[in-house]
Protein backbone atom coordinates (compact mmCIF):
# COMPACT_ATOMS: atom_id res chain seq x y z
CA UNK A 1 0.00 0.00 0.00
CA UNK A 2 1.39 3.56 -0.60
CA UNK A 3 2.03 5.78 2.03
CA UNK A 4 0.91 9.35 0.78
CA UNK A 5 0.39 12.69 2.69
CA UNK A 6 -2.22 14.09 0.59
CA UNK A 7 -2.85 17.81 0.51
CA UNK A 8 -6.88 19.47 1.66
CA UNK A 9 -5.94 22.87 0.01
CA UNK A 10 -7.75 22.11 -3.27
CA UNK A 11 -10.86 24.41 -1.75
CA UNK A 12 -14.55 24.30 -2.65
CA UNK A 13 -16.36 26.46 -3.20
CA UNK A 14 -19.81 25.90 -0.51
CA UNK A 15 -23.18 25.69 -2.94
CA UNK A 16 -24.20 29.42 -3.93
CA UNK A 17 -21.80 30.96 -2.07
CA UNK A 18 -17.95 32.20 -2.60
CA UNK A 19 -16.76 30.64 0.56
CA UNK A 20 -14.20 28.01 0.44
CA UNK A 21 -14.12 24.97 2.00
CA UNK A 22 -11.73 21.40 2.08
CA UNK A 23 -12.83 18.86 0.03
CA UNK A 24 -13.00 17.03 3.09
CA UNK A 25 -14.73 18.43 6.07
CA UNK A 26 -13.47 17.27 9.72
CA UNK A 27 -16.20 16.17 11.91
CA UNK A 28 -15.89 16.79 15.66
CA UNK A 29 -19.01 14.44 17.10
CA UNK A 30 -16.27 12.16 18.33
CA UNK A 31 -14.49 15.38 19.87
CA UNK A 32 -14.52 14.19 24.10
CA UNK A 33 -15.00 11.49 25.73
CA UNK A 34 -18.64 12.36 27.29
CA UNK A 35 -20.32 9.71 25.39
CA UNK A 36 -18.10 7.03 26.47
CA UNK A 37 -15.92 6.62 22.46
CA UNK A 38 -14.44 10.14 21.80
CA UNK A 39 -11.23 11.45 21.23
CA UNK A 40 -10.23 12.70 24.76
CA UNK A 41 -8.52 16.55 24.57
CA UNK A 42 -4.69 16.22 23.57
CA UNK A 43 -6.12 13.70 20.89
CA UNK A 44 -8.23 15.45 19.40
CA UNK A 45 -5.45 18.78 19.02
CA UNK A 46 -3.48 16.23 17.38
CA UNK A 47 -6.34 15.58 14.83
CA UNK A 48 -7.30 19.08 14.23
CA UNK A 49 -3.38 20.31 13.99
CA UNK A 50 -2.53 17.51 11.83
CA UNK A 51 -5.81 18.36 9.62
CA UNK A 52 -4.99 22.13 9.60
CA UNK A 53 -1.39 21.36 8.40
CA UNK A 54 -2.20 19.60 5.21
CA UNK A 55 -4.87 22.70 4.54
CA UNK A 56 -8.13 21.58 6.44
CA UNK A 57 -9.99 24.31 7.10
CA UNK A 58 -13.73 23.14 7.45
CA UNK A 59 -14.99 21.57 10.88
CA UNK A 60 -18.42 20.23 11.40
CA UNK A 61 -19.69 20.10 14.68
CA UNK A 62 -23.06 20.90 17.02
CA UNK A 63 -24.39 22.16 20.28
CA UNK A 64 -25.47 18.54 21.82
CA UNK A 65 -22.50 16.92 20.86
CA UNK A 66 -20.80 15.22 23.50
CA UNK A 67 -22.61 17.41 25.88
CA UNK A 68 -21.69 20.69 24.48
CA UNK A 69 -17.74 19.37 24.91
CA UNK A 70 -17.13 19.24 21.26
CA UNK A 71 -17.62 22.72 20.91
CA UNK A 72 -15.30 23.39 23.50
CA UNK A 73 -12.44 21.81 21.85
CA UNK A 74 -13.60 22.97 18.76
CA UNK A 75 -13.11 26.53 20.38
CA UNK A 76 -9.92 25.26 22.50
CA UNK A 77 -8.03 24.52 19.07
CA UNK A 78 -8.69 27.01 16.98
CA UNK A 79 -7.67 29.80 19.63
CA UNK A 80 -4.83 32.15 17.81
CA UNK A 81 -5.97 31.05 14.33
CA UNK A 82 -9.20 31.56 14.27
CA UNK A 83 -10.05 32.98 10.62
CA UNK A 84 -8.32 30.00 9.44
CA UNK A 85 -11.53 28.00 10.41
CA UNK A 86 -14.44 27.21 8.90
CA UNK A 87 -16.47 26.28 11.86
CA UNK A 88 -19.91 24.86 10.84
CA UNK A 89 -22.69 23.69 14.16
CA UNK A 90 -26.23 23.08 14.46
CA UNK A 91 -28.96 23.60 16.37
CA UNK A 92 -32.68 21.77 17.17
CA UNK A 93 -31.60 19.37 19.63
CA UNK A 94 -32.79 19.82 23.24
CA UNK A 95 -30.08 20.85 25.70
CA UNK A 96 -32.45 20.83 28.77
CA UNK A 97 -34.64 17.90 28.97
CA UNK A 98 -38.22 19.02 30.91
CA UNK A 99 -38.01 22.36 28.92
CA UNK A 100 -40.10 22.62 25.81
CA UNK A 101 -38.35 25.40 24.67
CA UNK A 102 -35.02 24.38 24.98
CA UNK A 103 -35.18 22.15 21.16
CA UNK A 104 -36.94 22.33 18.18
CA UNK A 105 -36.15 24.91 15.25
CA UNK A 106 -38.05 28.11 16.68
CA UNK A 107 -36.82 31.11 16.68
CA UNK A 108 -36.59 31.19 20.55
CA UNK A 109 -34.18 28.16 20.31
CA UNK A 110 -32.15 28.92 17.39
CA UNK A 111 -30.75 32.57 19.11
CA UNK A 112 -30.43 31.06 22.58
CA UNK A 113 -28.43 28.13 20.88
CA UNK A 114 -26.21 30.29 19.06
CA UNK A 115 -25.58 32.39 21.81
CA UNK A 116 -24.39 28.95 24.06
CA UNK A 117 -22.18 27.93 20.89
CA UNK A 118 -20.77 31.12 20.21
CA UNK A 119 -19.66 30.86 24.16
CA UNK A 120 -18.53 27.62 23.80
CA UNK A 121 -16.37 28.27 20.96
CA UNK A 122 -14.75 31.15 22.40
CA UNK A 123 -15.80 33.06 18.82
CA UNK A 124 -17.96 36.07 18.29
CA UNK A 125 -18.94 34.69 15.00
CA UNK A 126 -20.12 31.28 13.68
CA UNK A 127 -19.00 31.01 9.63
CA UNK A 128 -22.25 28.09 9.08
CA UNK A 129 -25.59 27.56 10.79
CA UNK A 130 -27.09 24.12 10.32
CA UNK A 131 -31.30 23.53 11.01
CA UNK A 132 -30.06 20.03 12.82
CA UNK A 133 -33.16 18.40 11.69
CA UNK A 134 -36.79 19.23 10.99
CA UNK A 135 -39.52 19.53 13.85
CA UNK A 136 -42.52 19.53 11.80
CA UNK A 137 -43.79 22.20 13.77
CA UNK A 138 -42.18 25.28 13.60
CA UNK A 139 -43.31 28.11 10.36
CA UNK A 140 -40.53 28.18 7.67
CA UNK A 141 -40.75 32.08 7.65
CA UNK A 142 -39.98 31.95 11.31
CA UNK A 143 -36.88 29.75 10.78
CA UNK A 144 -35.69 31.50 7.49
CA UNK A 145 -36.01 35.24 9.48
CA UNK A 146 -34.70 34.14 12.37
CA UNK A 147 -31.48 32.66 10.24
CA UNK A 148 -31.38 36.12 8.27
CA UNK A 149 -31.58 38.54 11.58
CA UNK A 150 -28.31 36.11 12.60
CA UNK A 151 -26.38 36.65 9.68
CA UNK A 152 -27.16 40.48 9.41
CA UNK A 153 -26.15 40.63 13.04
CA UNK A 154 -22.76 39.57 12.26
CA UNK A 155 -23.42 36.28 14.61
CA UNK A 156 -23.48 33.91 11.63
CA UNK A 157 -22.00 34.28 8.29
CA UNK A 158 -23.86 31.57 6.39
CA UNK A 159 -26.74 29.29 7.23
CA UNK A 160 -27.40 25.99 6.06
CA UNK A 161 -30.13 22.64 6.38
CA UNK A 162 -30.00 19.20 7.86
CA UNK A 163 -32.12 15.95 7.95
CA UNK A 164 -35.13 18.03 6.22
CA UNK A 165 -37.35 16.68 3.40
CA UNK A 166 -36.55 17.48 -0.26
CA UNK A 167 -39.62 19.45 -0.66
CA UNK A 168 -39.59 21.68 2.56
CA UNK A 169 -35.83 22.73 1.50
CA UNK A 170 -36.62 23.69 -1.86
CA UNK A 171 -39.85 25.87 -0.74
CA UNK A 172 -37.56 27.78 2.41
CA UNK A 173 -35.30 28.36 -0.55
CA UNK A 174 -37.58 29.96 -2.75
CA UNK A 175 -38.84 31.93 -0.02
CA UNK A 176 -35.87 33.36 1.09
CA UNK A 177 -35.11 34.17 -2.41
CA UNK A 178 -38.41 35.79 -3.08
CA UNK A 179 -37.85 37.81 0.39
CA UNK A 180 -34.22 39.07 0.01
CA UNK A 181 -33.41 36.69 3.04
CA UNK A 182 -29.95 35.09 3.46
CA UNK A 183 -30.05 31.76 1.10
CA UNK A 184 -29.12 28.31 2.23
CA UNK A 185 -25.74 27.24 0.98
CA UNK A 186 -25.34 23.74 2.31
CA UNK A 187 -26.98 20.34 2.89
CA UNK A 188 -25.63 18.27 4.97
CA UNK A 189 -27.61 14.49 4.70
CA UNK A 190 -26.45 10.97 5.27
CA UNK A 191 -24.75 9.76 1.99
CA UNK A 192 -22.76 6.63 1.32
CA UNK A 193 -22.73 3.52 -0.33
CA UNK A 194 -25.55 1.87 2.17
CA UNK A 195 -27.70 4.86 2.25
CA UNK A 196 -28.08 6.07 -1.57
CA UNK A 197 -32.32 7.10 -0.99
CA UNK A 198 -31.02 10.76 -1.20
CA UNK A 199 -30.13 10.27 -4.69
CA UNK A 200 -34.39 10.43 -5.61
CA UNK A 201 -34.66 13.77 -4.15
CA UNK A 202 -32.25 15.59 -2.03
CA UNK A 203 -29.08 15.62 -4.00
CA UNK A 204 -31.19 16.57 -7.37
CA UNK A 205 -32.62 19.54 -5.50
CA UNK A 206 -29.28 20.62 -3.80
CA UNK A 207 -28.11 20.96 -7.10
CA UNK A 208 -30.69 22.56 -8.82
CA UNK A 209 -30.51 25.28 -5.80
CA UNK A 210 -27.60 26.11 -5.25
CA UNK A 211 -26.55 23.60 -1.88
CA UNK A 212 -23.67 22.32 -1.47
CA UNK A 213 -24.25 18.38 -0.31
CA UNK A 214 -22.21 18.29 2.38
CA UNK A 215 -22.61 13.86 3.49
CA UNK A 216 -22.30 12.80 6.91
CA UNK A 217 -21.52 8.83 7.99
CA UNK A 218 -19.87 7.98 4.32
CA UNK A 219 -18.67 5.16 6.19
CA UNK A 220 -21.97 3.99 7.34
CA UNK A 221 -21.31 4.00 11.09
CA UNK A 222 -18.11 2.23 10.14
CA UNK A 223 -19.53 -0.84 8.17
CA UNK A 224 -18.15 0.03 5.06
CA UNK A 225 -14.90 0.07 7.01
CA UNK A 226 -15.09 -4.17 7.04
CA UNK A 227 -14.68 -3.85 11.36
CA UNK A 228 -18.20 -5.86 11.37
CA UNK A 229 -19.11 -9.46 10.19
CA UNK A 230 -22.37 -11.07 10.35
CA UNK A 231 -22.04 -12.28 13.88
CA UNK A 232 -22.66 -8.50 14.60
CA UNK A 233 -26.00 -8.78 13.36
CA UNK A 234 -27.45 -9.68 16.63
CA UNK A 235 -26.69 -5.93 18.38
CA UNK A 236 -30.50 -4.31 18.99
CA UNK A 237 -29.23 -0.68 18.93
CA UNK A 238 -29.94 1.41 21.84
CA UNK A 239 -30.77 4.68 19.94
CA UNK A 240 -28.62 6.44 22.09
CA UNK A 241 -25.04 7.63 21.42
CA UNK A 242 -23.85 6.78 24.50
CA UNK A 243 -24.26 2.82 23.52
CA UNK A 244 -21.45 1.08 22.08
CA UNK A 245 -19.97 1.86 18.37
CA UNK A 246 -21.78 -1.49 17.24
CA UNK A 247 -24.65 -0.50 19.70
CA UNK A 248 -24.96 2.87 17.31
CA UNK A 249 -24.69 0.93 13.67
CA UNK A 250 -27.42 -0.61 14.01
CA UNK A 251 -29.37 1.65 15.91
CA UNK A 252 -29.03 4.37 12.73
CA UNK A 253 -29.96 1.27 10.44
CA UNK A 254 -26.47 1.05 9.12
CA UNK A 255 -25.96 -2.36 10.36
CA UNK A 256 -27.90 -4.77 8.34
CA UNK A 257 -27.34 -8.01 6.23
CA UNK A 258 -27.60 -5.73 2.78
CA UNK A 259 -25.06 -3.53 4.46
CA UNK A 260 -22.40 -6.09 4.87
CA UNK A 261 -22.80 -7.15 1.55
CA UNK A 262 -22.11 -3.74 0.31
CA UNK A 263 -19.03 -3.67 2.85
CA UNK A 264 -17.75 -7.12 0.95
CA UNK A 265 -17.91 -5.39 -2.58
CA UNK A 266 -16.05 -2.16 -0.48
CA UNK A 267 -13.46 -4.56 0.47
CA UNK A 268 -13.22 -6.44 -3.11
CA UNK A 269 -12.25 -3.07 -4.45
CA UNK A 270 -9.99 -1.82 -2.22
CA UNK A 271 -8.19 -4.96 -2.70
CA UNK A 272 -7.58 -4.28 -6.02
CA UNK A 273 -6.66 -0.92 -5.29
CA UNK A 274 -3.95 -1.65 -2.66
CA UNK A 275 -5.64 0.60 0.11
CA UNK A 276 -8.22 0.40 2.82
CA UNK A 277 -12.06 -0.11 2.09
CA UNK A 278 -12.28 3.38 4.20
CA UNK A 279 -10.55 5.25 1.62
CA UNK A 280 -12.40 3.76 -0.96
CA UNK A 281 -15.88 4.30 0.17
CA UNK A 282 -15.25 7.50 1.08
CA UNK A 283 -13.56 8.46 -2.20
CA UNK A 284 -16.78 6.96 -3.39
CA UNK A 285 -18.65 9.90 -2.37
CA UNK A 286 -16.56 12.62 -3.57
CA UNK A 287 -17.61 11.04 -7.36
CA UNK A 288 -20.69 12.41 -7.01
CA UNK A 289 -20.36 16.31 -8.62
CA UNK A 290 -22.86 17.72 -6.13
CA UNK A 291 -21.19 16.66 -3.18
CA UNK A 292 -18.75 19.31 -1.59
CA UNK A 293 -17.11 17.49 1.20
CA UNK A 294 -17.50 14.73 3.26
CA UNK A 295 -17.30 14.87 6.86
CA UNK A 296 -14.95 12.54 8.13
CA UNK A 297 -15.79 11.18 11.94
CA UNK A 298 -12.53 9.65 13.27
CA UNK A 299 -11.72 9.22 16.73
CA UNK A 300 -7.28 9.16 16.04
CA UNK A 301 -4.62 10.74 14.26
CA UNK A 302 -4.34 7.48 12.39
CA UNK A 303 -7.94 6.92 11.56
CA UNK A 304 -7.54 10.82 9.86
CA UNK A 305 -4.47 10.11 8.31
CA UNK A 306 -5.93 6.70 6.28
CA UNK A 307 -9.14 8.49 5.77
CA UNK A 308 -7.39 11.59 4.09
CA UNK A 309 -5.83 9.07 1.66
CA UNK A 310 -9.45 8.81 -0.07
CA UNK A 311 -8.16 12.06 -2.20
CA UNK A 312 -6.08 10.07 -4.20
CA UNK A 313 -8.15 7.11 -5.07
CA UNK A 314 -8.75 6.83 -8.69
CA UNK A 315 -11.38 4.07 -9.69
CA UNK A 316 -11.41 2.61 -12.82
CA UNK A 317 -15.30 2.31 -14.57
CA UNK A 318 -15.86 -1.31 -13.89
CA UNK A 319 -14.77 -0.65 -10.35
CA UNK A 320 -17.36 2.38 -9.69
CA UNK A 321 -20.11 -0.26 -12.11
CA UNK A 322 -19.04 -2.94 -9.21
CA UNK A 323 -20.16 -0.52 -6.67
CA UNK A 324 -22.81 0.86 -8.17
CA UNK A 325 -24.42 -2.63 -8.62
CA UNK A 326 -23.66 -3.77 -4.80
CA UNK A 327 -25.64 -0.77 -3.94
CA UNK A 328 -27.71 0.79 -6.37
CA UNK A 329 -31.28 1.97 -4.76
CA UNK A 330 -34.68 2.04 -6.85
CA UNK A 331 -34.92 6.04 -8.12
CA UNK A 332 -39.36 5.03 -8.17
CA UNK A 333 -41.64 7.68 -9.62
CA UNK A 334 -41.88 9.88 -11.13
CA UNK A 335 -37.62 9.64 -12.05
CA UNK A 336 -37.98 6.02 -13.59
CA UNK A 337 -41.22 6.59 -15.48
CA UNK A 338 -39.60 10.26 -16.95
CA UNK A 339 -37.18 7.52 -18.47
CA UNK A 340 -38.98 5.10 -20.09
CA UNK A 341 -38.05 4.57 -23.79
CA UNK A 342 -42.02 5.03 -24.06
CA UNK A 343 -42.53 7.97 -22.17
CA UNK A 344 -39.70 9.77 -23.56
CA UNK A 345 -40.72 9.20 -27.47
CA UNK A 346 -44.14 10.19 -26.29
CA UNK A 347 -42.80 13.14 -25.14
CA UNK A 348 -40.73 14.33 -27.76
CA UNK A 349 -41.45 12.66 -30.85
CA UNK A 350 -37.72 11.43 -31.52
CA UNK A 351 -36.63 14.79 -31.37
CA UNK A 352 -33.12 14.91 -30.03
CA UNK A 353 -32.54 17.44 -27.55
CA UNK A 354 -29.16 17.82 -25.79
CA UNK A 355 -29.10 18.68 -21.88
CA UNK A 356 -28.09 21.61 -20.44
CA UNK A 357 -24.07 21.49 -19.50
Amino acid sequence: MAHTTPSLDRYRLLGRSGLRVSPLALGAMTFGSDWGWGADRDETRRIVDAYVDRGGNFIDTADVYTNGTSERLVGETAAGRRDRFVIATKYTSNTDPGNPNAGGNHRRNMVRSVEDSLRRLGTDYIDLLYLHAWDSTTPVEEVLRGMDDLVRSGKVVYVGISDTPAWQVSRMQAIADLRGWSPLVALQIEYSLVERTVERELIPMAAELGLGVVPWSPLASGVLTGKYDRSDLVAAGTGSPTGSRRDIAAGNGALTERALDIADAVAKVAAELDTTPSRVAIAWDLQNPAVTAPILGVRTLAQLEDNLGALDIEFTADQLAALDAASSVPLGFPHEFLQRPMTRTVMSGNTVVEARR
